[in-house]
């Protein structure tokens, strides 16, 4: 191929930062990221914006790279066989290789008057618009009631962050409190949010069967008073790939191969949370998202030099939870990302969440002023395992289809 290789990175969040940085390590790749905003989100500090201690934004001048040109605008579709993405603006961006790190967002509640009444908090401005319903709440924590919906970590450290302020807080959990935490661990949250004041409501019962204007009626018959209500139940992903005809999985995340690349099309590439790697996907989460980026990147800059790119092989350590500004729990985990009973917690937790929130930006700084610098010590190599299981069953459903 003479001349530049165009790229095109829909997504600026973790994955497409990386990404875009990354892909700068050839001259004669030119790299177009197109972002809704002209400022990169730190999402996972989004409940401090809720909370008021965190603006969770920083310039994408400090984390990406200077040959990287940003396009503040929203892709509206993917013309895969024209190798073009249109934009809201109106505006058409030509490609040689589409990287789609589009990220997710709030799911579709499902639940009558919670898309009406529910505050998410996946993106910044719902998480800026949260921020000013809590405001405008009394003050008092024995008139306004906070009702958190969802006890994954973004509903625990929500729920932490405004009780730590005063807040009067019930957390729904719609099930178990931390589903992804270790029974042992799971107690040692339970009792760090007792300690906040939050009200903790778990198992059968629990679940959201309607919300309105002042209440949150759940499945067991009781009703909550709510003066703010804020909905963390689950991630959704946007439809753009499936909208521009690109095959997806059930939740809408774009079909991959183990190297990234689309099933319907080698000239793009998923990273982070919209991609569906052998209809296998990773958990939604920046831990996901930094070695995703990086090995989109990987796939497109080899098959620029016509070699055969690499198979994903991406391991976890466990996941990190605010408990407000003064606790945290490090849940640990093995490789394959399945809990373990051992964990950090208290203030060495929290100094732990906070240097790895501020580390995460390191990193694209980093990838920024050195191209290629990125590297993930975590493995997992049981997912290739797994992989052939799978693939095993499915050509004995074959078989015996035939």
């Amino acid at each position: 191929m003479t001349g530049n290789t165009e790229v095109v990175v829909i997504g600026g969040g973790y994955a497409g930062v990386l990404a875009a940085n990354r892909l700068t390590q050839r001259d004669d790749v030119a790299v177009t990221l197109i972002n809704p905003r002209s400022t990169f989100v730190e999402r996972v500090r989004l409940h401090q914006v809720v909370g008021g201690s965190h603006a969770a934004v920083v310039d994408y001048r400090e984390v990406l790279h200077e040959r990287v040109r940003l396009v503040v605008d929203t892709v509206t579709r993917i013309d895969a066989p024209g190798r073009g993405v249109t934009m809201a603006s109106g505006g058409a961006v030509g490609y040689d290789y589409l990287i789609y790190a589009v990220g997710s967002g709030s799911a579709d509640p499902g639940v009558p008057g919670a898309a009406e009444f529910g505050y998410p908090v996946a993106t910044l401005e719902e998480a800026q618009r949260l921020r000013t319903a809590v405001d405008a709440a009394p003050a008092t924590a024995a008139v306004a009631v906070v009702v958190v919906v969802g006890a994954g970590s973004t509903g625990i450290e929500t729920a932490a962050e405004l009780a730590e302020q005063g807040r009067r807080v019930t957390l729904v959990c719609g099930g178990a409190l931390g589903p992804y935490l270790h029974p042992r661990v799971r107690r040692s949250v339970a009792r760090r949010l007792a300690k906040l004041g939050v009200t903790v409501l778990e198992g059968p019962g629990t679940k959201v069967t309607a919300v309105t204007r002042d209440t949150v009626r759940l499945s067991g018959g009781h009703t909550l008073p709510s003066t703010v209500t804020v909905w963390t139940a689950g991630f959704g992903v946007p439809d753009l790939a499936k909208h521009s005809g690109l095959s997806t999985d059930a939740a809408g995340r774009l079909l991959t191969d183990e190297t990234l690349t689309s099933v319907d099309d080698v000239r793009i590439v998923a990273a982070g949370d919209s991609a569906a790697p052998s209809d296998l996907p990773l958990r939604m989460s920046c831990q996901t998202a930094r070695p995703l980026g990086a090995h989109a990147a990987d796939t497109v800059l080899a098959r620029i030099a016509d070699a055969r790119p690499a198979a994903i092989n991406v391991g976890f350590f466990g996941q990190c939870i605010a408990l407000g500004r003064r606790a945290a729990t490090v849940q640990l985990s093995s490789k394959d990302d399945t809990a373990n009973k051992y964990s950090i917690g208290g203030r060495l937790a929290a100094g732990i969440k906070e240097r790895a929130c501020k580390g995460v930006v390191k990193e694209l700084a980093d990838e920024a002023r050195k191209p290629g610098s990125f590297t993930w010590q975590f493995k997992d190599d049981k997912r290739h395992q797994v992989l052939r299981t799978k693939r095993g069953q499915a050509s004995a459903t074959a078989g015996q289809a035939g």
